[in-house]
């Protein structure tokens, strides 16, 4: 059987030119927050963790001396390289691995980044440890996903709609377990901006490539979801809903101080 690093890099392998196509992944509220949070300082050098077809890579690129593009699949990573020829941006490179096993030296980076990604790492524990590895001690770290409500009726329903939809996906985190565990890993949250995101549901389905039999589920489970669910994720008549995303901010624990204040 496969393990699941192996069912992630067979699930996007082959998506790399949808995702880079991709409107839900092209722009966004986040991405032009973080052009405004982002003041030019080209002596910085950041990493961009499970950065998929690189619309967080190119974002981050004009602001700072080199990005990392970081992820499990070399088809995503060659289509940041040819993108990256084709806008003709030349301090980005590529590098291949897994968010629990970065290959960087430690205090490597001042600005660590990752978008859309972390709902499909299987330790994220292990993760946050070695993003705080490779961070410097007054970096900058910034994490963008959806996040999960704190009600188990609404969480149960997501997380069975993601993992339905990508078998790949391992868990959205609601607000309070993102504090929790960025905590644990030697973090302080310094901000935090929430967004509504749509996700029309025939191109969300056809992005992940996934099997019919699935898709008729999804439908059915939207139509017949608890009218507190439907609410929830603005369910529309054509299936397509709208989820919550989060962008957090945070920075390293100092010694001595591990309230953060």
């Amino acid at each position: 059987m496969n393990s699941h690093d192996d069912q992630v890099e067979r699930q996007f392998g082959p998506l790399a030119a949808a995702y880079l196509k991709s409107s839900v992944h092209a722009e966004g509220p986040d991405l032009r927050a973080l052009d405004r949070k982002l003041a030019r300082q080209s002596s910085l050098d950041a990493l961009d963790l499970g950065c998929g077809a690189g619309h967080l890579t190119f974002s981050i690129a004009p602001y700072v001396r080199s990005v990392t593009a970081f992820d499990p699949s070399d088809d995503m990573l060659a289509t940041v390289a040819q993108e990256a020829r084709a806008r003709r941006i030349g301090n980005i490179c590529t590098r291949r691995g897994i968010a629990e096993n970065l290959p960087f030296a430690d205090q490597s980076f001042e600005l660590v980044c990752t978008r859309y990604s972390a709902h499909h790492w299987a330790n994220l524990p292990r993760a946050l440890s070695e993003m705080r590895r490779v961070l410097s001690s007054t970096g900058r770290l910034i994490i963008i996903d959806v996040f999960a409500p704190e009600l188990p009726l609404l969480d149960t329903h997501l997380q069975t709609l993601e993992l339905l939809r990508d078998p790949s996906h391992v868990r959205n985190y609601s607000i309070t377990e993102w504090r929790t565990q960025l905590a644990r890993a030697g973090f302080q949250v310094t901000g935090a901006e929430t967004w509504k995101l749509r996700l029309e549901f025939d191109a969300w389905v056809a992005r992940s490539r996934t099997a019919a039999d699935r898709v008729a589920i999804l439908r059915s489970l939207l139509d017949n979801a608890p009218r507190e669910v439907r609410d929830y994720l603005d369910v529309e008549a054509n299936s397509t809903i709208h989820v919550n995303t989060v962008m957090l901010e945070a920075s390293p624990l100092l010694p001595g101080n591990p309230s953060g204040d």
